[in-house]
């Protein structure tokens, strides 16, 4: 296990260096000057090449890419003299325009993702493995067409849809719930909660429509094992057999999705931001991409696939306690 889980952390660190290079070389390799998107107005010459000097753009492409890598673990300084501008470890980036570290633009809005993606994704899994679970073991009763029917709505409802409905209907015309606005947890953990309800709804209702279909998939091939007939045979109650035999290698699967999604989610979500007013890593990359703040968007993507990377190692580390055969 050990050299298992020292071969993946060397594959996660080789991902990220594939990442890295190929999300530098999209924003500052191929056409697009950001040294001139930050050179303000008039742009002169005199001040193009001070920015590039600056920004480090005077530089070869290569050890401008090493530079970077030295600043994630070391930091780095922009420019020199009094006008130096330091950027501490671990810089992600300098953004100009925002007069800026990427770090403490991803610091201050990290919380509201982070915040929205967890609570989301513990009720789409709570209640989407649940519903699944009842799905099978009711299998072609009136339970199995009931979630199979919310399943359906819940796979072709649009996420950016199902929340202005539920703005307006729980928002407005009921009023029983806040409309957009974040209240941090450090400040208020009811206010925090009560004014996230909402998108976490949103959210779990149409991803536990995912894990509902594939959960009910999965379990009905589970119980058609072999070993789950002999479980039976043996005189195992019945909880004991679904739980600790069907469940237990039916999630596989399942918690594959559900690191891939979460990893996903935590690299922001984007629409849910944008549709409940909530400043996090999915509104500060879509502003970004506005703006062509290209230090901000490389930053960002990097730990948006830091989150995937994490999240899928966690996934193959639970396979050991779903299956020991693994």
């Amino acid at each position: 296990m050990r050299r298992y889980i020292i071969f993946k952390i060397l594959g996660m660190i080789g991902v990220l260096l594939v990442v890295l290079l190929v999300t530098y070389a999209i924003f500052y390799i191929f056409p697009g000057d950001p040294a001139r998107m930050s050179c303000g107005k008039p742009c002169t010459p005199a001040n193009l090449a001070t920015a590039r000097t600056v920004m480090g753009l005077d530089a070869p492409v290569w050890q401008q890419y090493l530079e970077f890598l030295r600043g994630i673990f070391m930091g780095r300084t922009y420019g020199s003299g009094n006008a130096a501008i330091v950027c501490s470890a671990p810089c992600l980036g300098y953004s100009f325009q925002q007069n800026m570290p990427v770090t403490t633009l991803i610091v201050q809005t990290v919380p509201v993702t982070f915040s929205i993606a967890i609570g989301a994704a513990i009720l789409w899994f709570v209640a989407g493995v649940t519903a699944g679970l009842v799905a099978a073991l009711k299998r072609g009763r009136v339970a199995d067409k009931a979630v199979m029917t919310v399943a359906i709505i819940g796979v072709s409802t649009p996420s950016y849809l199902l929340g202005l409905l539920s703005i307006l209907i729980f928002g407005f015309l009921l009023n029983i719930v806040p409309v957009g606005q974040y209240v941090p947890f450090t400040q208020d953990p009811i206010q925090w909660a009560f004014h996230l309800i909402t998108p976490w709804c949103v959210l779990a209702f149409i991803s536990a429509a995912v894990y509902a279909r594939l959960t009910r998939s999965q379990m009905l091939d589970t119980l058609a094992e072999d070993y789950v007939r002999t479980a039976r045979a043996k005189g195992l109650g019945e909880f004991t057999v679904i739980t600790r035999h069907a469940l237990r290698n039916a999630l596989i699967p399942v918690v594959t999705l559900f690191g891939m999604d979460l990893g996903g989610l935590l690299g922001g979500a984007v629409i849910t931001e944008r549709v409940f007013s909530m400043y996090g890593l999915g509104a500060l990359l879509i502003g970004s991409v506005g703006t062509t703040d290209m230090p901000v968007v490389l930053g960002v993507t990097l730990l948006a696939a830091s989150f995937i990377v994490v999240a899928n190692f966690i996934v193959d580390l639970l396979y050991k306690l779903l299956d020991p055969r693994v």
